[in-house]
């Protein structure tokens, strides 16, 4: 029986935190193994509403801390599954710093996470399909199977003439 096809709306996750003290290093910024831990706790709530099952995280494939999160922050996280492999799902993380007196919020970082849905032996499982919608979906859908090759590659779990993605992205077949 084949899991249902579900959409990456239905994964999303959104949580708001403010940087204490105790969350910065001594430039008065948020410590990156702290931005992580909370990238990971959304991530992986996106992807257990995607599958409905224990995951564990399998990788953090990308992160960028593109801009420091001062002390006194309000952050918002926003993840969802970007696509679902047979057993597996990459979740994309957008962090958001919102200005304390106009409101906006301008994104700082961003990362993807890879997770695998687990049964109760801890082995893996299969998910649902994903069907993405918007076109930031269906970009970063795309994008997540050329991650994955890349990666099978980089592991040397996958020939590189087998990566069919990729062909196409640098030699255009």
């Amino acid at each position: 029986m084949s899991p249902k096809t579900k959409t990456a709306k239905e994964s999303l996750t959104i949580t708001t935190k403010m940087v204490l003290p105790n969350d910065t290093n001594t430039h008065d910024n948020l410590f990156g193994g702290q931005l992580l831990a909370w990238m990971d706790v959304a991530a992986s709530i996106s992807a257990h509403r995607h599958c409905k099952r224990v995951v564990v995280t399998a990788s953090v494939n990308n992160v960028a801390f593109n801009f420091p999160i001062p002390h006194s922050s309000i952050v918002t996280l926003e993840s969802k599954v970007s696509r679902a492999f047979s057993t597996s799902m990459e979740v994309f993380i957008d962090v958001f710093v919102e200005d304390y007196v106009s409101g906006k919020r301008t994104k700082c970082n961003e990362a993807i996470y890879t997770f695998v849905a687990v049964d109760q032996n801890g082995g893996p499982i299969d998910v649902p399909k994903l069907i993405p919608e918007t076109e930031e979906e269906i970009a970063r859908y795309d994008g997540a199977l050329r991650r994955k090759q890349l990666s099978l590659i980089l592991a040397g779990k996958m020939k590189p003439a087998d990566a069919t993605e990729l062909k196409k992205l640098f030699l255009g077949e």
